[in-house]
């Protein structure tokens, strides 16, 4: 297949962050398909361009994988700055992706697939399948708007109608619809009379693949040491720093663990780590350590060196319905889950037996959590890293799920 792929933040190589589709179209251009991507130029944590993206509006990068071309997209840079500059970036990207769409990719290709939040990517989708005649598959990361309701991020009734309308639209003009969770599902058919036939489940994953090789040779242990966190009990958390993560959670737990042993990573980048950097200094935490993003490979190592990985968002319904990306990074590497989200991640966390729940925003909650991990012995906290490598083994398994879903895909054309 030849594959047109819409994802405004579509990794550059050696960012950290969320990297589905960075993996996916690696094992896809193995199977022999052809990818091209329309992707905006800001990274969706920092809200930053790079500097060979500085001024340009278009920039086309040939074999940026094997089989895989990535069309760069001006996107605005005032993504971090509020709403009304985040909205902006939304919709700078969805005219520049169908400029590039239209006059700056060649050839034929047989379906769109286009991953969202922002959920406004679907108009690039169908603006390019109307003029293109192609199918498209609509992928729902993030239920939007409802998320961005419930955080209070999205706050205008108007752009809420219009959202609230539009994703009635796209998803009746879409020829097959993936979400990334059950819950997902239910809500999509139960709720919004999306015909069943219509969607499929395509999980997140673990990358197995890159977990095992870099733990071959890697000294975890010396690690830890050359980061000062050696005879420290570690709890590691990756991913972005934002209104939705609520890592201020994290700070008021460690605040209550100064006694101990006890040190919260977090690693990561947003529009709210400023502001957390700025409340520990306030408290004085010495219990807290801040890191910038790194790659993949280099995330990987920090979990192999930690004691424990976090999972955690703001308290709020729509999050009851979604899988972490991070859990199956920490279940890959074998490590234990303190998980402060309710809802099907916490089913898969019991059902997996890989680690602790504890209930989002609950201070002391938090803290049980943490000390109920700190006095298990190690092979207790072993095995239930094992427990969730064995358990994503089997359900969760990128390689196979991508490959799964190029099957999917087949079958519409």
């Amino acid at each position: 297949m030849k594959i047109l792929l819409i994802h405004q933040y579509f990794l550059e190589k050696g960012d950290g962050g969320g990297s589905r589709f960075n993996e996916m179209t690696q094992v896809w251009s193995a199977q022999g398909h052809e990818i091209t991507v329309l992707s905006g130029m800001v990274h969706y944590a920092t809200g930053e361009k790079s500097l060979k993206y500085k001024g340009k509006f278009i920039v086309i990068e040939n074999q940026f994988y094997r089989n895989v071309d990535v069309v760069r997209c001006h996107v605005s840079e005032s993504y971090n700055t509020n709403f009304a500059g985040r909205l902006w970036a939304y919709f700078s990207f969805v005219f520049s992706s169908i400029y590039a769409g239209l006059f700056k990719i060649k050839g034929k290709y047989d379906v769109i697939v286009v991953t969202s939040p922002p959920l406004f990517v679907g108009i690039t989708a169908y603006v390019l399948s109307k003029i293109k005649r192609l199918p498209f598959v609509f992928e729902i990361r993030d239920l939007w708007p409802e998320s961005a309701i419930d955080t209070g991020v999205l706050k205008n009734r108007g752009i809420i109608k219009f959202a609230f309308w539009f994703e009635k639209f796209i998803y009746k003009k879409a020829t097959l619809i993936n979400v990334l969770t059950p819950a997902f599902r239910d809500k999509l058919i139960n709720e919004k009379k999306v015909p069943k036939d219509k969607v499929i489940f395509i999980p997140n994953a673990a990358d197995f693949c890159l977990a095992e090789k870099i733990d071959q040779d890697f000294d975890a242990a010396k690690f830890k040491k050359d980061l000062g966190l050696e005879g420290k009990f570690v709890i590691t958390y990756v991913g972005a720093h934002g209104v939705a993560n609520h890592l201020i959670q994290l700070i008021d737990a460690a605040e209550k663990l100064t006694e101990t042993n006890v040190i919260f990573q977090l690693i990561g980048a947003g529009m709210k780590k400023e502001e957390l950097l700025k409340e520990v200094s306030k408290r004085n935490l010495k219990n807290v350590v801040f890191r910038d993003s790194v790659s993949k490979k280099e995330v990987f190592k920090y979990i192999l060196a930690s004691d424990v990985g976090a999972s955690v968002l703001k308290k709020v319904d729509t999050f009851k319905t979604i899988y972490s990306n991070k859990s199956f990074d920490y279940m890959s590497c074998k490590k234990p889950i303190l998980l402060a989200i309710d809802g099907v991640s916490r089913e898969l966390l019991n059902d997996a037996k890989c680690g602790v729940y504890v209930e989002p925003e609950n201070t002391n909650a938090i803290v049980s959590g943490v000390l109920e991990l700190l006095t298990k012995d190690k092979n207790e906290l072993n095995q239930m890293g094992i427990n969730g490598y064995n358990f994503a083994k089997k359900h969760f398994d990128r390689g196979e799920l991508a490959k799964e879903y190029a099957s999917e895909i087949q079958k519409i054309l």
